[in-house]
């Protein structure tokens, strides 16, 4: 069985502890376009430890051109396994390995945004809300992480670059300043004065807009832009890239989690399965095979799991066992 790639699993690669499997998956997860966000983020992180670490004695300067050779050399099949360098070493061939697959991607984060950039991270099952440096807010999903500079330059855009699910309240500024969202999936959120809200996970990407307008911007240049009119959705897969939806829908099941209210309308059981594990981290079972074709439509509180679990239980006649992250449904006898 393949092992899952988190940040615990890539920073033990990038210190030459991870085991050969999960060296493999790593190497694997690397080569995907749409990870090099995620991927800049967790190295960051990772790099913010180190210099605040004691230094140690290094070279002047490092060979980058040695450094981008033997990380290649390490995602060729016959490559054998590697043997742990030191940290700083292995840290700057990581960083080289994301820059090359970004297509500089890479080096543009690291040079165009402002000094000393702040990251905020929501465990499971919490939410968190902050203010940004020119007045808007960004409430957080339980299980995401935002990036944004300290300060924003007010002949630049505003950019935020974000993991998981927030929802936004974006300040309108006189001289028209642009807000930018960026994710992993190739897109980007330009906001024109508004509220919504952006979902990044697995490997899918949803916006949904609740007032005001919004432009999403593609990486590729061929899929033209899309607008969003309040009350419409846009999502895309990585796996069909080229395949945007684009519809009007019900607003209140996307943005509920911010006011601890899960919304269902005619929610299926596998999409309440996936909301449980990305929100609270849980992996859920569906016992019943008839559940599988259940659609749902209420509203249950998410203030904390138990009492999310108990108000499914009573509200749609589930039988929820729950040991540790393990969570499984059936139909109530």
């Amino acid at each position: 069985m393949t092992p899952d790639v988190t940040q615990e699993v890539v920073t033990a690669y990038v210190l030459g502890t991870a085991t050969a499997p999960e060296a493999a998956a790593v190497r694997a997860w690397l080569a995907q376009p749409a990870n090099q966000l995620l991927a800049q983020y967790w190295m960051q992180q990772h790099w913010e430890v180190l210099a605040a670490a004691p230094p140690l004695p290094l070279p002047d300067e490092p060979n980058y051109e040695d450094l981008l050779r033997r990380t290649h050399l390490q995602l060729t099949p016959a490559a054998p396994r590697y043997q742990a360098a030191p940290t700083w070493r292995r840290w700057a061939a990581a960083a080289a390995l994301a820059g090359t697959l970004g297509g500089g991607g890479w080096l543009y984060y690291s040079t165009h945004r402002a000094p000393a950039p702040l990251a905020v991270a929501t465990p499971y099952g919490q939410t968190r809300t902050l203010a940004l440096p020119d007045g808007s807010q960004v409430t957080l999903n339980g299980h995401s992480t935002l990036h944004y500079a300290a300060t924003w330059q007010p002949d630049k855009p505003r950019e935020v670059w974000l993991d998981g699910e927030g929802f936004f309240s974006v300040q309108h500024m006189p001289n028209n300043q642009r807000f930018l969202v960026h994710t992993t999936a190739g897109l980007q959120v330009e906001v024109l004065g508004t509220k919504f809200v952006v979902a990044r996970r697995r490997d899918q990407t949803r916006v949904v807009l609740l007032s005001g307008k919004v432009r999403i911007e593609f990486d590729d240049h061929q899929q033209p832009d899309v607008i969003l009119r309040p009350g419409e959705l846009v999502e895309t897969h990585d796996d069909q890239p080229a395949l945007v939806t684009h519809t009007k829908v019900h607003t209140a099941p996307y943005a509920a989690w911010k006011d601890a209210q899960l919304v269902l309308d005619e929610t299926t059981m596998a999409e309440l399965a996936t909301r449980l594990h990305d929100t609270y981290g849980l992996a859920v079972t569906v016992a019943t095979p008839e559940l599988n074709r259940r659609r749902m439509t209420g509203t249950v509180p998410v203030g904390d799991l138990p009492t999310l679990l108990l108000a499914l239980e009573e509200t749609f006649h589930l039988q929820v066992n729950r040991q540790g992250n393990q969570l499984t449904l059936a139909e109530k006898k």
